[in-house]
């Protein structure tokens, strides 16, 4: 009996050494990067832990101002926040149908999304479709890249969450003389607001932080944007890491905050639209 209690203690000892040792390895390299962000060119030039002898916060200006961070965060937010918006709005819909119409058809139509998770994007032939439709280089072109790149997960995580909602309620909202249209907006939409605010905050992280689509597809510096601006601004600065820290910094704030906010949403989403589906 005693060994089983310290075997017990034992494990329990070594789970939180392995979960301290993950959370240093994520939480350090956090802390380095805000530490440094407020030292000098030449104190930051070691990349140490050590607290700023002055606390620079002209560093965030100067990032601001050289970066040009504050169009590139416009651009940011046009092209996540469209996407975004668009991608929640087909996605439920086609989650709803694909619910509802539980054929052999739909089913196949839905692995066929659904598959999108998984396949690799093919980026010659994307790129021949975008110089076909004259969408290279433009703001709607991007904005329909990352509908389509988000849109196979926002599908998958909806259907499950719908599949809990009473087919009786369309049923009744029918029998009142209500339109597809309206059935769908005014009373199964507000009772997926859980699904929908994960589905529209991961999407919304997911292509604030989008790297590789905008560097291929957009060649103006003006239409970047913040993910390809820091690293325009490392190129140029990658000896002040003061200011490559700082840019760091703001670039991942906005999505912090928007994770930190909603994170109850975000978990319980994925709750509960994994229990059915």
């Amino acid at each position: 009996m005693v060994s089983t209690k310290k075997n017990k203690t034992l494990q329990i000892i070594l789970k939180n050494l392995l979960a301290w040792c993950a959370s240093l390895m994520v939480i350090v390299p956090l802390v380095l990067i805000v530490l440094n962000a407020f030292k000098s060119d030449g104190e930051a030039l070691t990349m140490t832990m050590a607290l700023p002898k002055t606390w620079n916060f002209s560093n965030f200006q100067t990032v601001i101002e050289k970066g040009k961070l504050l169009r590139s965060f416009l651009n940011s937010l046009l092209y996540a926040g469209v996407a975004t918006v668009v991608t929640v709005t087909l996605g439920s819909m086609a989650a709803y149908v694909f619910s509802r119409r539980r054929t052999r058809k739909f089913g196949a139509l839905y692995m066929y999304v659904v598959l999108g998770m998984v396949i690799p994007v093919n980026y010659v032939t994307l790129t021949k479709v975008m110089q076909l439709t004259h969408l290279n280089n433009s703001a709607l072109g991007i904005i329909l890249l990352y509908t389509a790149l988000q849109t196979p997960f926002t599908v998958f995580l909806i259907y499950g969450f719908v599949s809990k909602v009473p087919v009786d309620l369309d049923e009744a909202a029918y029998l009142d003389g209500c339109t597809p249209g309206k059935l769908y907006f005014r009373i199964v939409f507000p009772m997926l607001k859980p699904a929908v605010i994960t589905a529209g905050v991961l999407c919304f992280l997911n292509t604030w932080n989008e790297f590789i689509m905008p560097l291929y597809f957009l060649n103006s510096s003006e239409k970047w944007p913040m993910t390809l601006a820091i690293y325009n601004f490392f190129g140029q600065y990658e000896m002040s890491w003061n200011l490559i820290c700082a840019d760091v910094i703001l670039t991942c704030l906005p999505v912090i905050i928007l994770y930190v906010t909603c994170q109850r949403y975000i978990i319980g989403g994925q709750v509960e639209g994994a229990v059915k589906g």
